[in-house]
């Protein structure tokens, strides 16, 4: 046997696992199957075997619902670590590995454009930053939106994904969910639409607050929505609860949401919603 014939397998197999990348294909979290990821993309994230909507960050969300004409807003700066907090690790720690892995300043991320030509303001909730915990950053941002919204005169979008309050920042944390209460009244007293898109999971003190305050709630497909987990609520009740508890398709058919929307029909949706919302402000400023 020649050298070149022992050594032409290791040479095809090097070759082999160049070409072919590790991030090339992913599973699905729901049913398991194998994707190709330029697919996934392209099909905004959502398996195309079971429906089933994976997360994503707010660079893609924004893509996603914005025309190419948005741009990101600057929120205020608020202490890192005002508890000086520490479990298992130190929380300025956490806030470090936070923004490294995300590469976002927060958990919650605002920016301003155009929806299908409409005009509005949408902040994003990044489950990937400490599971999108509430804290006074996430307050600073939704104030910050709020606020951009009434003097630019158009809705505020919110796509919620929280696992609730941030702890390590403990009673400041709860005190975003009256702050961001106000922020929605100021909404509402400029005739402003405030428009929940609840995505998976919203639960907790987010749920609590701004998640359930909107002036038209949605919901992605499966949606994990509700303040206490549903173990909890067996073991307080003593019940089992039904199939489905807590998903967007259940708290739809009991009265809790406005609409479930695909993802690829989220955009449209949002925009046709927004015209016919600032359609009466619109007529009483041009009378």
């Amino acid at each position: 046997m020649s050298w070149l014939t022992r050594i032409r397998p290791r040479l095809t197999a090097m070759l082999h696992r160049r070409e072919t990348p590790e991030n090339l294909w992913r599973k699905c979290a729901k049913c398991g199957t194998m994707l190709y990821v330029k697919d996934f993309e392209e099909n905004l994230g959502v398996c195309p075997r079971c429906g089933h909507h994976e997360r994503i960050d707010p660079a893609t969300r924004f893509r996603q619902v914005f025309d190419a004409d948005f741009h990101r807003l600057d929120v205020p700066r608020v202490p890192e670590d005002p508890l000086h907090f520490r479990d298992q690790k130190r929380y300025v720690d956490r806030l470090k590995t936070a923004k490294a892995n995300t590469g976002e300043p927060e958990a919650m991320v605002v920016a301003q454009g155009t929806i299908d030509g409409e005009a509005a303001v949408v902040a994003v909730q990044n489950f990937a930053f400490m599971g999108g915990s509430m804290g006074l950053g996430v307050g600073e941002a939704f104030l910050a939106g709020a606020l951009a919204a009434v003097k630019a005169k158009c809705p505020f979008v919110i796509f919620t994904a929280a696992g609730g309050a941030r702890m390590q920042e403990g009673i400041l944390s709860l005190m975003q969910m009256p702050r961001t209460t106000v922020a929605i009244a100021e909404l509402r007293e400029a005739g402003l639409p405030y428009i929940v898109v609840m995505t998976d999971p919203t639960t907790g003190g987010v749920t609590a607050s701004y998640a359930m305050l909107g002036d038209i709630q949605l919901a992605e497909p499966g949606a994990l929505i509700g303040f206490a987990g549903q173990r909890v609520i067996e073991q307080t009740i003593r019940e089992k609860l039904p199939d489905g508890f807590q998903r967007a398709e259940y708290l739809l058919d009991h009265g809790m949401l406005d609409m479930v929307v695909h993802r690829r029909e989220l955009k449209a949706t949002l925009a046709r919603l927004i015209r016919l919302l600032m359609r009466p402000r619109e007529a009483t400023a041009a009378a």
